[in-house]
């Protein structure tokens, strides 16, 4: 077997007692510090700390640069300017999708893509093989094992980082960021994006300056309810946000038109990989669709659970929990189009048993002043 990888952080965690890690995707990280529903409510009203170095990230540069991530990618390219970031998709020719990532336009030239960790070396594999002379002026370099990466997440986010760099972080705006801004004494990229469904920001730097950013951060963000969080909270926070995750929401079988995010898939623009096979999909109607589900019966919904309805099955769910947030036993489920509408009574399989659900709206939360991305 394989050693797990670790990130630059991993001999901080020691410092708490109750830090319990796991092998997530061949990396042995934490799922939580001191406790996944303690963590997500200091997200939820004041701010946490996650270490997310195990996202890959990689540098696309040189002339052609744009033109080569519009034929890529589902979202508009053209539409960033310098400082500015996207969050999109690359897709298989038949519509399913191959990974969702943000991209940062750094210059004219350069750019910077941030991809999930499970399919850092399917992407850069699918990128290479698209580099075709067309596009002999494109360079494309994986930069993952010498970046590290924190996300500074919640409400109090913004008040921590200011007293901790002079960049003016109030004045940032969400998907964007300053590639050269000093924190904690460190250069870093910093970006106003996350993957909680709250304000935060993302710090991008190099791995050896791992001890300085985090002792720095927290001990700005003491006072201020500041705590480390793990993977257990990062997830419970983005799914009641309805925030996908690659290999639940999305996948190589799942479009990006069945999980909700056709926001981002901008089928008005020339053509990129998969355009065609989603205009035909949307052109016969969705054969399914990512709904909201609240369990009435008692029980909860958990990832692969079968659904059914008139006595046959529908499709089953993707992510589900209870809510830290809302006390409520939810879930996210891709059903047959025909039983998707609010309101619409299904069952969930749990143990042998069918238990019954509804389809109800999501997301399950919105933080009071939400905004939307690019």
């Amino acid at each position: 077997m394989d050693a797990l990888k670790r990130t630059p952080f991993y001999g901080l965690y020691s410092a708490y007692a109750e830090a319990r890690c796991i092998d997530f995707g061949g990396w042995e990280l934490p799922v939580q510090f001191t406790g996944i529903v303690k963590e997500h409510e200091a997200v939820r009203q004041q701010a946490g700390l996650f270490d997310v170095s195990h996202m890959g990230e990689f540098m696309v540069t040189g002339s052609g640069s744009e033109a080569f991530l519009q034929q890529m990618t589902t979202n508009d390219v053209s539409r960033l300017t310098d400082g500015a970031a996207q969050y999109t998709l690359l897709l298989y020719p038949n519509g399913g999708v191959v990974d969702d990532l943000l991209v940062y336009r750094l210059g004219e030239e350069r750019y910077m893509l941030v991809v999930n960790a499970s399919n850092i070396d399917k992407d850069l594999q699918w990128l290479q093989e698209h580099l075709t002379a067309e596009f002999s002026g494109v360079s494309l370099k994986n930069v993952s094992d010498e970046t590290l990466l924190l996300a500074l997440q919640g409400p109090l986010a913004e008040s921590i980082l200011s007293e901790v760099t002079s960049a003016p972080v109030a004045e940032l705006k969400p998907f964007h960021f300053i590639e050269h801004a000093m924190v904690c004494g460190v250069e870093v990229l910093l970006s106003r994006t996350g993957y909680t469904g709250e304000d935060g920001f993302e710090l991008y730097a190099p791995q050896d300056t791992a001890a300085a950013l985090w002792n720095g951060l927290l001990a700005a963000g003491s006072k201020h309810g500041l705590t480390p969080a793990g993977l257990g909270a990062r997830d419970t926070l983005r799914f009641e946000a309805k925030l996908p995750l690659y290999g639940q929401e999305l996948s190589a079988d799942i479009t990006p038109l069945e999980a909700g995010v056709q926001f981002f898939v901008k089928l008005d623009k020339a053509g990129f990989i998969g355009k065609e096979a989603l205009v035909k999909q949307k052109e016969a109607g969705l054969p399914r669709r990512l709904v909201g589900l609240e369990m009435i019966d008692r029980g909860i919904p958990r990832s692969h659970y079968p659904v059914y309805a008139d006595g046959v099955k529908i499709g089953e769910v993707t992510t589900g929990t209870q809510s830290p947030t809302l006390k409520r036993n939810l879930g996210l489920a891709l059903l047959d189009a025909a039983y998707s509408e609010i309101g619409t009574e299904v069952y969930v399989e749990i143990r042998g048993k069918q238990l019954k659900a509804a389809v109800v709206k999501a997301p399950f939360y919105k933080k009071s002043q939400g905004v939307k991305p690019q």
